[in-house]
């Protein structure tokens, strides 16, 4: 274990599972009480939890919809009662679209993904900013995705979603710099994960996310971990000076029929 986020509290959303886990995973590791939020997977939940007791890292779970304000708030609550405030917010949750048109597309889907993607990082962010403004120090990111550079036929929801996400972040880099906090955004490109086959099968076509690996950057998929490297890097010091920023992880572009 390193020591570069040692005593700080992080809160990961959808930190139980795929991307949600490595970053949960990475920021144990160098040092950081993370909180895991997890909204129904509550064995992925506590196998994430695992793997940071087997590690020597400090961690809990906490079982919230990020959607609704109730249990959000309780969340915050308990995690302050238990842990101390909220250093670093990983805004990650989220959800896949189901690949239809715009003109097919269900109300409710949409409603239901930009609550998910936009709404509730919203809420989260001004739940943990009064403890951060206090402390005069903190860092919130947003797991986004490169689907906004491209905003692809079939995605309306999604892209819609990631896109206001964004919108936020940069807001609010503007608005918390004078008080010390940095908001950062991570974008990857097509992950291996569950939720990432679900995305490609929707998207592109296939029938398997593995269909497509040969003709990534580096001849590879993106994998969790490297995402949970680059929000890494931006909660920790060595980005001091890098606020209302983006990344993209996806090997500098991806040429896959359907996507950015």
């Amino acid at each position: 274990m390193s020591n570069s986020l040692k005593n700080k509290i992080a809160l990961v959303t959808g930190g139980g599972r795929g991307i949600g886990r490595s970053i949960s995973e990475r920021l144990a590791e160098e040092g950081a009480i993370v909180a895991i939020n997890y909204r129904n997977d509550v064995e992925s939940a506590n196998e994430t939890l695992r793997n940071i007791d087997t590690n020597g890292g400090v961690g809990k779970i906490f079982k919230a919809s990020i959607d609704d304000e109730n249990e959000a708030k309780a969340m915050v609550d308990q995690i302050k009662k238990e842990f101390g405030v909220v250093d670093i917010l990983i805004n990650n949750a989220g959800i896949a679209s189901k690949g239809k048109s715009v003109e097919r597309t269900d109300p409710e889907e949409l409603l239901q993904v930009m609550r998910i993607h936009a709404l509730a990082p919203h809420r989260m962010c001004q739940l943990v900013l009064p403890d951060m403004k206090k402390k005069k120090k903190g860092n919130i990111v947003m797991i986004s995705s490169v689907a906004t550079l491209g905003q692809a036929a079939g995605g309306a929801p999604y892209n819609m979603g990631k896109s206001a996400m964004e919108s936020l972040a940069l807001t609010l880099a503007k608005e918390v710099r004078k008080h010390g906090i940095r908001v950062n955004i991570v974008a990857p490109g097509i992950v291996e994960t569950e939720m990432g086959d679900r995305l490609i099968q929707a998207v592109v076509g296939v029938e398997s996310i593995q269909e497509i690996a040969l003709k990534m950057p580096f001849e590879r998929l993106c994998q969790p971990q490297d995402v949970a490297n680059a929000v890494h890097f931006l909660v920790s010091e060595e980005a001091s000076y890098i606020t209302g920023e983006k990344i993209n992880v996806w090997g500098g572009g991806e040429t896959i029929s359907g996507m950015a």
